[in-house]
């Protein structure tokens, strides 16, 4: 297999519970996908929660070395392809997991999280949420972007607030991802991106990864066709080599409470008078198996199938293998 021709996923969300089961990876292999970044805690998870879910995950995957290997490096992504298996790493929504300890970012990575962005749509000690009042990257925040940096682990906006994302961008010595994020000239919400906002990614060396979220997308039940009118966007905007595909599917199983204890309120992360319909319960997403059609839809919009194959994962393995450690 060519390199640029690896098909990742950037974002995806099973029950953060230890016991979810695993079937959509499973699809997701089903459909070519060669790499998924599967979401193991955001701000409003506490750390006895999010560990749970690591350890929980790690054994998941330890328990079917024949179907899954947990990545560390890009040559895990590309061994694990050729052998037909799916590789996997973790993400984390926030630096509420972080306990404010610099050294937690090491941590985490040992445990196979690979990308994180400092905040899930509310502020925090390190940044800025998109829906929250504006105050710019933190002291803090400056310091864990150096970690994250360090760590080799990639730096990610998403959720972000506007001017702290920028702010991330300008401290971030690594390229910057957006490993699920919308245009703003598109569809007018929070969670969008503005065009300045593309840009300063890809002056970072980095990857918008578009997502199929109905709320960001701007449709009710978002086709592969919505999907890849967003990226066009973007690749018309600053270049197909900064274009990417994190679809954030979030996969129910009713059988699994996993909601955070405590005095959780969904309506505080997803406000209505940010656009949101009870909360994030009434979003839909294009299902795993829309990565068998990405590529043509892609091409439908005009790009050659080298520059399809790019959006589709070789842009987001140029960008690991230059900040992960080899």
């Amino acid at each position: 297999m060519k390199p640029n021709h690896l098909r990742w996923e950037a974002h995806a969300c099973l029950p953060l519970h230890p016991n979810a089961s695993f079937a959509p990876i499973d699809r997701f292999r089903a459909a070519g996908v060669h790499y998924v970044s599967i979401n193991v805690g955001m701000d409003m998870n506490p750390v006895t929660q999010v560990m749970a879910v690591l350890a929980g995950f790690r054994a998941t995957i330890a328990a079917k070395p024949d179907a899954y290997v947990l990545a560390q490096s890009v040559a895990d992504i590309e061994a694990a392809a050729a052998s037909g298996r799916i590789a996997i790493g973790f993400d984390l929504e926030g630096a509420m997991p972080l306990m404010e300890r610099l050294e937690m970012v090491a941590l985490y990575a040992s445990l196979g999280v690979r990308q994180i962005h400092f905040a899930y749509n509310r502020n925090n000690s390190v940044a800025d949420g998109c829906h929250d009042e504006v105050r710019g990257l933190t002291a803090l925040g400056a310091q864990m972007v150096q970690a994250v940096n360090a760590t080799g682990m990639l730096m990610d906006c998403s959720h972000t607030g506007r001017r702290c994302s920028l702010d991330i961008m300008a401290a971030s010595s690594q390229p910057v991802i957006f490993s699920h994020a919308n245009p703003l000239a598109l569809i007018e919400h929070g969670r969008n991106i503005t065009d300045e906002q593309i840009r300063a990614c890809a002056a970072t060396g980095g990857v918008v990864c578009v997502s199929g979220v109905s709320f960001f997308v701007g449709t009710q039940q978002p086709t592969v066709q919505d999907v890849a009118r967003h990226a066009a966007y973007v690749a018309n905007l600053v270049g197909v080599q900064h274009t990417g595909i994190g679809l954030d599917i979030s996969f129910s199983q009713p059988e699994l409470n996993d909601t955070p204890p405590g005095d959780y309120d969904p309506t505080y992360w997803w406000p209505k008078s940010a656009g949101y319909d009870r909360a994030i319960s009434r979003a839909y997403y294009p299902p795993p198996e829309a990565w068998q059609s990405l590529g043509a839809a892609l091409q439908a919009e005009g790009m050659t199938a080298d520059e399809a194959a790019l959006v589709l994962g070789g842009n987001m393995r140029r960008v690991a293998q230059q900040v992960w450690p080899a």
